[in-house]
């Protein structure tokens, strides 16, 4: 069966040879992380993709994908179109297991897809990246960071920086700040937006990949890493 993902359009190696000599603790953290492999997602229309993003909002993976797959089916195994969406009663989108609140999210990307406000997919591709968050953020329920994971995981824009992201502020604060090795991580050792973008300028143009690192650091956390001073 074939997953519908494919490879990232830019550089990769570039990107990597950029970064770690662009920053010496960052390129310890590629080498020991090995290579970049990140796939995009199947690439829906702007609207399928938020439609996804909303329904999977504060939810376990399982039941969000239950809750998407009941809706799914009962558009007749399809993304509705906007309008369709809609149109259909308050029944219906209970019925499956969206909230009130998703259900006025949903209805709210609807009406801004059809009047332009959310763009195509052949449109969202000329798009430059902040423009993109502009747009996409009027959207009752979507906030950067759900735009900066479909600018990285689903259009392979090469210099996004989701400093918000929980991944990336641990990931940093794994490789680049000095934590206590004698308690184990909690919310208090993340490291600030401040201290992310500061270093970040060095990262342009791929604070994409950067970022990638910044999440296999936490999926490192355990093994041992020692890291230069």
């Amino acid at each position: 069966m074939i997953d519908g993902r494919r490879n990232v359009r830019y550089d990769a190696a570039l990107a990597c040879q950029t970064l770690s000599a662009a920053d010496p603790k960052l390129s310890h953290l590629i080498q020991h992380a090995g290579p970049f492999t990140l796939k995009l997602k199947s690439q829906h229309s702007p609207f399928e993709a938020l439609l996804e993003s909303i329904i999977y909002q504060q939810l376990h993976g399982r039941a969000a994908a239950a809750i998407l797959k009941r809706l799914l089916t009962s558009f007749g195994e399809i993304h509705p179109a906007p309008e369709l969406l809609l149109q259909a009663p308050d029944d219906l989108l209970r019925a499956v297991g969206l909230s009130a609140s998703k259900t006025k999210a949903l209805r709210d990307l609807a009406a801004k897809t059809l009047d332009g406000t959310v763009p195509t997919l052949t449109r969202i591709r000329r798009m430059p990246d902040q423009e993109i968050v502009d747009r996409l953020t009027q959207v009752r329920g979507i906030g950067a960071w759900t735009v900066h994971m479909l600018l990285i995981l689903r259009l392979g824009r090469p210099d996004v920086l989701p400093v918000t992201d929980y991944g990336v502020r641990k990931g940093f604060a794994l490789t680049f700040l000095r934590l206590p090795k004698s308690k184990p991580f909690d919310a208090s050792m993340l490291a600030t937006i401040e201290q992310i973008e500061r270093r970040a300028e060095k990262w342009r143009p791929w604070r994409s990949v950067a970022s990638w690192y910044l999440w296999r650091a936490c999926d490192l956390a355990g093994k041992t890493m020692v890291l230069p001073d």
